[in-house]
């Protein structure tokens, strides 16, 4: 850390060398405006020589360079006319080599340098070799860095490549690349010397400064990826060998992280291809501080790339066996850094798994090969809690989906569930909802028994509570969105033919029913309907309904199955919601014509009210949703049915509140009359259930008024009127035109009563029932004639 004393020093000694940069720079424009070349060499030297300083940090350092960079631009504009200094080129390149320090000198040799190769009167190899072998002249690893790097920037437009001025019989494009490899070897040597100077304490003042100055080395690789005439076999023979030679030998941790780096990204991606395994030796012989998990990876992920841009280079991939190379190289490189966490290696894994993916999406065996790599990886830890890791193998489980849209293909992967295994309980739960969303995304069809099997063996975390979960610690609302995301996929699982789809409804029930009491009222309904989904299309397809005794696939048997299920939810315990199942397994029992099955369901759905429905609320809506499943119900027998609709009207009866008990004997009034052609009409009993409806509505008026001084409104009596309505059109004989006249006069002197000398029929709901009955009588015809006899 540096002080603040320090930071004040080194700003002070900036502001030195700039002043004498500005000072010098002064007198040696009026040395160029005055074309004195003298002069100007004198005070351009001494300009330089503010760069000797060892006082500043790199980034100091660079202001104080640049500075002297554009000086150095002027100078020479004034070195290429001859005209106004008067010397030749050849003979200023040998004048500027007296000047009295090494890195002045050097400087303005570049500089001289650059215009000698313009003016072509020497090969521009011969002036390169020679400055860059001059440069050795300065040692300092920051005063040398910065010197190399201006002769590269001078120098660049100046390389006898292919295509440029100075490309000829005695230059070749393989003198440019010499050049450049040169020079970064000199500056690597450089770089990584920076290391080594000053005491251990300051190591990490050092390495901050080191990374600083790293672009100035890796430029070298830039201008090598970007000369013209650099191609495969050159890059192959010469370039990389070269390179990788230096990123070895150096054995440095931050020179050959960086290095590769810039191997990785600067040259094309073809040519990566073709010396893949060289390059990949080279990572396995990296220092084992070298994060080499970051450098394979970038290399996976730009051939992976390459790879998606066009289908024409895939076979390119499988000539040179990329899948082979990488995945020992990978392999290698786990096995020789055993300090590296497994976070690493997991990273490595999905790297390789998104490059087989791209490269060979239809070799599913390299795809389990990688995931099989990886369960061995992940086996050799005693348990997985760093969440790094996690979160990378959920990555790499959630690769194949993505990738295939179809889970299908995952389950496929024998590796896929034992790498599953690993995770801990809520990344397992992550993982599942994923798996779930991705089925849902794509409208996945899971269509064997089998498959559903492995599918919810990697959902178990949904499924039922892991061992050593706590439960208390789930959020209600995470909770209830994973059920139903599970109920959703229930309906997702689907097979045209009827005994697969059992062994399905088979399999489902078997994992369902160890979710515990939590999980059983979301998923146990799905499972319901998808199983009477099942005997509907038994029903639609005809034959024998109750089959043989070796048919696996029969309603009467799925109904078995069903009672089973719904029991147990009813002793979860769920009453309501197993008096709902009851019932429609009831209704789909009569649409089959099996009458014992659908009784024995009413029969289940009466115990589960009588035993476990206490609230009364939730007895008023049991009671209309019997009420209106047995009034669809036409399969029952005379005594079956007696039976039945004896005890819903008994049930109805019995509700705590009058109101409640009205409504739901008039309900029971449709019981007895059933608009079918061969339905129930038993005109009768609808009208002792509206008569007695109307008993209870008048001692619930009896009890308002007792209680609160007035009969209250009279909805009840109004909707039992329109109750007298709806049979009275549907033809009861036994509902006559006096009894709907009986009623409004009922109603009128309640609402009399009720409001003294205020206007009656302020009732809304009467009121719209007396327009009706007017509409009825004005619109003539047979119903108009029947209308006409009720008198208002």
């Amino acid at each position: 850390m540096r002080t603040l004393a320090g930071v004040e020093d080194e700003e002070k000694w900036l502001a030195e060398g700039i002043a004498g940069i500005q000072h010098n720079a002064f007198f040696m424009h009026r040395a160029l405006d005055a074309n004195n070349l003298r002069e100007v060499l004198k005070y351009s030297a001494l300009m330089l020589s503010e760069l000797r300083t060892s006082k500043l940090s790199p980034q100091k350092y660079y202001d104080l360079y640049m500075r002297v960079f554009d000086q150095l631009r002027q100078l020479e504009i004034f070195f290429k006319d001859e005209s106004r200094h008067g010397l030749p080129v050849v003979d200023l390149y040998e004048l500027v080599q007296h000047a009295g320090n090494i890195l002045p000198r050097m400087y303005l040799l570049c500089t001289v340098g650059s215009v000698y190769i313009k003016s072509k009167q020497a090969p521009s190899k011969d002036v390169l070799k020679d400055l860059v072998e001059m440069c050795r002249g300065v040692q300092h690893p920051i005063r040398g860095l910065f010197l190399r790097s201006y002769l590269a920037q001078v120098s660049r437009d100046k390389l006898p490549e292919i295509g440029s001025d100075y490309e000829g019989d005695a230059n070749t494009v393989l003198d440019a690349v010499e050049f450049v490899l040169q020079n970064f070897t000199e500056m690597n040597k450089l770089w990584v010397r920076m290391q080594h100077q000053g005491p251990g304490t300051v190591r990490e003042k050092q390495e901050k400064e080191r990374n600083e100055l790293r672009d100035l080395v890796g430029k070298n690789l830039h201008v090598l990826g970007q000369i013209e005439g650099v191609d495969l076999e050159m890059y192959k023979e010469t370039v990389l060998p070269r390179v990788l030679e230096q990123v070895v030998n150096c054995k440095d941790e931050l020179a050959q992280y960086y290095l590769m780096e810039c191997i990785i990204q600067v040259f094309p991606d073809e040519y990566h291809l073709q010396t893949l395994e060289t390059l990949l030796a080279a990572c396995t012989q990296l220092m084992p501080t070298v994060d080499t998990k970051i450098v394979l990876t970038q290399l996976m992920d730009r051939l992976s790339n390459y790879a998606a841009s066009s289908l024409d280079v895939l076979h390119e991939f499988l000539q040179v066996e990329a899948f082979a190379k990488l995945s020992n190289a990978i392999g290698k490189v786990i096995d020789t850094q055993l300090e590296m966490p497994i976070g690493g290696a997991m990273t490595l894994f999905v790297s390789l798994l998104t490059f087989t993916l791209r490269v060979h999406p239809d070799r599913l065996d390299y795809v389990d090969q990688v995931l099989g790599a990886c369960v061995v990886k992940l086996s050799s830890v005693p348990k997985l809690e760093d969440a790094r890791a996690m979160k990378q193998v959920v990555a790499l489980l959630s690769a194949p989906l993505e990738k295939y849209n179809d889970i299908v293909t995952a389950l496929t992967l024998s590796n896929y569930p034992r790498v599953m295994e690993h995770l801990d309980d809520g990344t397992n739960k992550v993982m599942a909802m994923l798996i779930i969303q991705s089925i849902m995304k794509n409208d996945s069809c899971i269509s064997t028994a089998d498959k559903v099997e492995v599918l919810f063996e990697l959902i178990k975390g949904l499924i039922k509570d892991l061992e050593g979960t706590d439960t208390e610690e789930l959020d209600e609302e995470d909770f209830q969105e994973e059920q139903n995301s599970l109920a959703r996929l229930i309906h997702m699982l689907d097979n045209e033919d009827p005994e697969e789809m059992l062994k399905i409804i088979c399999v489902v029930r078997k994992h369902l029913m160890t979710g515990g009491p939590r999980r059983l009222p979301f998923t146990v309904p799905p499972l319901v309907f998808s199983a009477l989904r099942l005997v509907r299309q038994l029903d639609s397809q005809g034959g024998d309904i109750t089959g043989e005794d070796d048919d696996p696939a029969t309603p009467r048997k799925i109904f078995q199955i069903l009672n089973q299920t719904i029991e147990v939810l009813s002793s979860v315990p769920c009453p309501e919601l197993a008096l709902r199942l009851y019932l429609q397994c009831a209704e789909a029992a009569s649409d089959c014509d099996l009458e014992p099955v659908a009784y024995e369901f009413f029969t289940q759905a009466f115990i589960l009210y009588e035993e476990e429905i206490a609230d009364s609320k939730a007895q008023v809506t049991a009671i209309h949703l019997i009420v209106g499943t047995l009034q669809r119900i036409n399969v029952f027998g005379v005594e079956n049915r007696d039976t039945l609709t004896h005890k819903a009207t008994g049930y109805s009866a019995r509700l705590l509140k009058k109101p409640d008990q009205c409504r739901a004997v008039y309900a029971c009034s449709h019981l007895f009359w059933v608009d079918d052609l061969d339905g129930i009409k038993d005109g009768e009993r609808v009208l002792l259930c509206l008569r007695r409806a109307l008993r209870i509505a008048n001692a619930a008026q009896q009890m308002a008024n007792a209680t609160r001084g007035n009969s209250g409104p009279v909805t009840l009596f109004v909707e039992i009127l329109n109750k007298y309505i709806y049979f009275f059109e549907k033809g009861n004989p036994h509902i006559t035109p006096s009894d709907i006249q009986s009623l409004v006069e009922l109603i009128n002197t309640e609402m009399q009563s009720d409001n003294g000398n205020t206007t009656i029929h302020s009732d809304p709901f009467f009121t719209s029932t007396l327009r009706f009955i007017r509409y009825q009588k004005q619109k003539g015809g047979l119903m108009g004639d029947k209308y006409d006899l009720i008198k208002l």
